[in-house]
């Protein structure tokens, strides 16, 4: 699995339609969308799914209406249950030297994890479909991965893209709190150990960093997107909160101590760099997992959810120091944030 910041083919997002997903508040997220695609479209294609051509229709005339690059934009009528493309869109891996997992041809393949709506919700088949759609559309090799369960059965497994981050050269980062607890009930009966093996055989992972928690607020239970990313192949990102009273103190604090005896696959450790949490978002007496490691690598572009804080400065500052030779811009996400997740969690990079 390449690296987000390497070079990429395309982005593909979902266009919201479900005023559920934002309630009370869903008029102004479509034109937070027009913002990121005008952005987008700046750099890459963007593939764009929608539910009929009635909503291609309204999604084309707001896109136009806010300045985005019409000819980069890429409409498919595929329906969706939410826009989360991050965790139900396909995860693109590539061929290379050395790997269990080659498409003969040495191009793109996908693998489709099963998605189910993070164990929580009970609409989620119309996402499950989405790998494969575009495995269909782009005629691409698809591989679903499984493993073999005590009782002899064979478990397909899910797996959202928002629960991992790899510096694509073999190494993983993700939350024992998603991937191993109790509560999540994505893979009951697996083990970390299948796991592991899972993600060396499909995603050409060696090495497995495996942190506690997530942030206050996050619905999918700790996914790593909102915490911890690599910014390069042996640095990482780490969300901190100061604030000792802050329930989101104490697990970052430990997942940092965990990256700092991380070490990399020549026994190195890994370049720690640390990212403010904004001051507590709450809208209707509920915490939301605002967070500005919720960020988006696109070519040439780093899109950094702000918030209206005073940290926001030192947050773009930060991934500007991380990424100098791309333009870091903020996307404001006070009204986004209400549908519990931004910009990492609505995009999933396809690579060149």
């Amino acid at each position: 699995m390449p690296a987000e910041w390497a070079p990429h083919a395309a982005t593909w997002i979902a266009w919201p339609h479900n005023p559920e997903d934002w309630p009370k508040k869903f008029q102004p997220i479509p034109w937070v969308y027009c913002e990121i695609v005008r952005w987008l479209s700046s750099v890459e294609d963007v593939h764009i799914l929608v539910n009929d051509a009635a909503a291609e229709k309204r999604a084309y005339g707001m896109l136009k209406r806010q300045g985005a690059n019409l000819a980069r934009l890429h409409f498919h009528h595929w329906p969706t249950d939410r826009v989360w493309l991050r965790d139900s869109g396909p995860i693109f891996i590539k061929e290379r030297a050395e790997g269990s997992v080659k498409d003969a041809q040495g191009r793109l393949a996908i693998t489709n994890w099963r998605f189910n709506a993070w164990a929580k919700y009970d609409n989620w088949h119309n996402d499950d479909l989405i790998p494969a759609h575009v495995a269909k559309l782009y005629g691409m090799r698809s591989f679903e991965p499984q493993v073999k369960l005590a009782d002899g059965s064979e478990h397909r497994l899910v797996l959202e893209g928002g629960s991992i981050d790899t510096n694509g050269a073999g190494v993983l980062l993700t939350t024992e709190e998603c991937l191993l607890s109790e509560v999540q009930q994505r893979n009951p009966g697996v083990s970390r150990e299948q796991l592991e093996q899972a993600f060396a055989e499909y995603l050409g992972i060696e090495k497995v960093i495996w942190l506690n928690r997530g942030c206050a607020g996050d619905d999918t239970h700790g996914h790593v997107d909102d915490i911890s990313r690599f910014v390069g192949e042996n640095t990482i990102l780490t969300a901190v909160e100061e604030n000792t009273a802050d329930e989101n103190h104490l697990p970052l604090a430990e997942n940092l101590e965990r990256l700092h005896a991380a070490r990399n696959l020549r026994g190195e450790p890994f370049e720690i760099k640390t990212l403010p949490m904004p001051a507590p978002v709450i809208f209707e007496g509920q915490r939301l997992p605002a967070s500005y490691a919720n960020f988006y690598i696109a070519n040439g572009l780093v899109m950094v959810p702000t918030f209206n804080d005073p940290n926001d400065r030192i947050a773009l500052n930060t991934l500007a120091e991380c990424f100098p030779d791309r333009t870091v811009t903020g996307i404001h996400c006070t009204d986004f944030i209400w549908g519990l997740g931004a910009l990492h969690c609505m995009t999933q990079q396809e690579p060149a």
